[in-house]
């Protein structure tokens, strides 16, 4: 239990430092949804720090299980066609809300984004709600 809280406090603090880093080396939100996007907008002329950036979320856990002796365990909990609309879901809804959690809950609540308070809000309201139906009132 120790070494979760440990190693979420961790993670937590490297994403934060990655977003800060980010917008000061480019001016740029580490919104995942917008940088995933941008990839594949034509005429963006900005394509080599993207795909850094998306090659080091693949890169950086499977380096790290290189290091540990758990190795990199990956489980959905659904599978097929349910794991697709949930996919298809999570993308409509970035394009819906304006951007991702990373987006609005990292950046744009730390700029005191009115938008991002309001998305994240709605986000955790959502979480909160699902998880209740889903393993507490209909299990």
């Amino acid at each position: 239990m120790t070494q979760d809280l440990i190693n979420a406090a961790v993670g937590g603090g490297l994403i934060g430092l990655a977003a800060v880093l980010l917008m000061l080396a480019n001016g740029r939100i580490a919104g995942i949804s917008g940088i995933v996007g941008g990839l594949f907008t034509l005429g963006q002329t900005d394509r080599t720090w993207r795909l850094a950036f998306v090659a080091g979320l693949i890169a950086a856990p499977l380096i790290i299980s290189l290091f540990t002796s758990e190795g990199l365990t990956v489980v959905f909990p659904i599978q097929g066609f349910m794991l697709m609309l949930g996919g298809f879901l999570v993308g409509f809804g970035t394009q819906l809300g304006g951007g991702c959690t990373s987006g609005h809950g990292v950046c744009g609540v730390s700029r005191l984004s009115q938008r991002s308070i309001v998305a994240t809000g709605t986000f955790m309201a959502t979480g909160i709600v699902t998880v209740y139906l889903t393993r507490g009132f209909w299990s």
